[in-house]
């Protein structure tokens, strides 16, 4: 029997929380069809960028608290279930609702009366009281609870254990189980009904990518008017408290940001016009970039070479990466498009940074990564609209 069981926990939500709570004692099993990263995982490999989890997997399997299979059956082994399946949105921004139904529909032989079932991750909102009255409607008695993950993927093991945990339910019971479990491992407990919780951690990542959309939209203005942004913004924030929190600009992307944004505007009837224009402009940075540059060289005769091909800077993850849909529009521009990224390693077309470097006529910057930040450019003009390059020859259309 197992104290928790983490339905597919071989992902990026699903593992660190498996490590954390496996590090406390419990004994802990990950649920995954993905047969290829169970057995990465229990060879003490982790499948993918997180800070101090590859020590931590390795310490937990020795002491026997994780255990991993693709057997179905064993989701009824725990009392505990956290189902890390969340909703996805289509390609026309719609949430996918099915999709947490199907799963629950394919677990349900397996899961037992009494089981608290923890939804971990994004969800739209109301999901949580209609899972509940979904499972009561097939005659079963299982506690239902939301407790969202609220982490940035890469620093989750420590963000894990000092971040306060949300924690939602259909009834009494499963918030107390619930909040039993999270006490584990969280410093602090914060109780909300599921429609709440449901909204907080949907409103938390929309509120972060208007953020970076007024940044981005502060960026093109300075920069359609030939000022150099970056010390515009330096001179904003400089002992001035109310602006320390003006990000950078760069391409916001990956698989929360824009995907929760689009979520909360398709709950309000596509009235959520904040969230529409954070998206035209975040998305839009990239077309404005290729715009900027092409007025000012001959891209058709030209090979650009794109540094960085992952969601954001430090991470191996490209899932929804701005990166490939720049190199998507500069393949119909430029004569050639080349890549590379240091971490990134399920991409075959990646090439190594110094080659990209000598093939390429124009580079452009599309992550920040530590490996860039004294790099050798051979003299080629690179466009950083980071700003995070020491050594570099700008390219003159973008500051």
């Amino acid at each position: 029997m197992y104290d928790l069981c983490i339905v597919g926990g071989a992902g990026h939500v699903g593992l660190p929380l498996a490590l954390v709570f496996a590090k406390t004692g419990l004994k802990v099993h990950i649920y995954d069809i993905n047969q290829a990263s169970l057995d990465t995982i229990s060879s003490g490999i982790m499948p993918f960028m997180e800070t101090g989890a590859e020590e931590l997997l390795s310490e937990v399997l020795a002491d026997g608290n994780l255990t991993m299979s693709a057997d179905v059956s064993d989701v009824s082994k725990a009392s505990r279930v956290i189902l890390t399946i969340g909703t996805p949105v289509d390609e026309f921004h719609n949430p996918v609702l099915g999709l947490v139904r199907q799963c629950i529909d394919d677990l349900l032989p397996n899961l037992k009366d009494g089981q608290l079932l923890i939804l971990r991750s994004t969800v739209y909102p109301g999901t949580t009281d209609w899972l509940a009255s979904y499972l009561e409607s097939k005659g079963r008695s299982i506690k239902v609870s939301f407790c969202p993950e609220r982490v940035v993927q890469g620093h989750s093991i420590e963000e894990l254990q000092h971040l306060p945990q949300i924690v939602s339910g259909t009834s009494e019971e499963s918030v107390a189980l619930a909040s039993q479990l999270f006490s584990m491992i969280a410093p602090e407990i914060v109780e909300l009904k599921p429609i709440e919780a449901e909204f907080a951690k949907l409103m938390n990542n929309a509120y972060r990518y208007i953020e970076f959309a007024i940044a981005n939209q502060f960026y093109m203005i300075t920069s359609q008017a030939n000022v150099d942004y970056e010390r515009v913004l330096t001179g904003m924030k400089q002992n001035y408290p109310r602006a320390k929190n003006i990000p950078m600009p760069g391409f916001a992307a990956g698989p929360c940001l824009f995907k929760d944004t689009m979520q909360l505007s398709a709950f309000s009837n596509n009235q959520f016009s904040l969230g529409h224009a954070a998206m035209l402009v975040n998305e839009g940075l990239v077309l404005y970039v290729v715009d900027e540059i092409s007025k000012k060289y001959p891209l058709h005769e030209m090979t650009i070479g794109l540094l960085g091909m992952a969601f954001k800077a430090e991470s191996d993850d490209i899932r929804s990466s701005l990166s490939y849909k720049l190199k998507k529009v500069l393949q119909f521009k430029a004569k050639h498009v080349l890549t590379t990224d240091p971490y990134v390693s399920c991409d075959e077309e990646l090439l190594p940074m110094q080659d990209v470097v000598a093939k390429s006529d124009l580079l452009i910057l599309c992550v920040p990564h530590k490996a860039y930040k004294q790099m050798d450019l051979s003299g080629k003009p690179l466009v950083d609209i980071w700003n995070f390059v020491e050594s570099k020859v700008i390219a003159s259309t973008i500051h």
